[in-house]
């Protein structure tokens, strides 16, 4: 199954890559403590959405198909709530 990821989710990637590079500039400055880890939770937060949102297409995409098949997609959904669950 070949999986094709939209544009906006890329340019999602590319802004949390920009705000993990803001972090490392704030470390090289020796900014304080406080500052790093908001930084961190913004990132950390960005990352979570996205990670959301891959599962979510990717479950809907699997959902349609499976129907489209005659197969049961209980399992797809339990599956994707173990990623989502993983990735915290």
């Amino acid at each position: 199954m070949d999986y094709n990821y939209s544009d906006e989710l890329k340019t999602r990637l590319r802004r949390i890559e920009g705000q993990v590079r803001g972090v490392l500039r704030l470390m090289d400055e020796g900014k304080s403590c406080k500052d790093v880890v908001s930084q961190l939770s913004a990132v950390r937060n960005a990352s979570d959405k996205a990670i959301a949102q891959i599962v979510a297409e990717n479950l809907q995409r699997c959902i349609l198909e499976g129907r489209e098949a005659g197969g049961d997609t209980d399992n797809l959904v339990k599956e994707a709530i173990q990623l989502l669950v993983k990735s915290r």
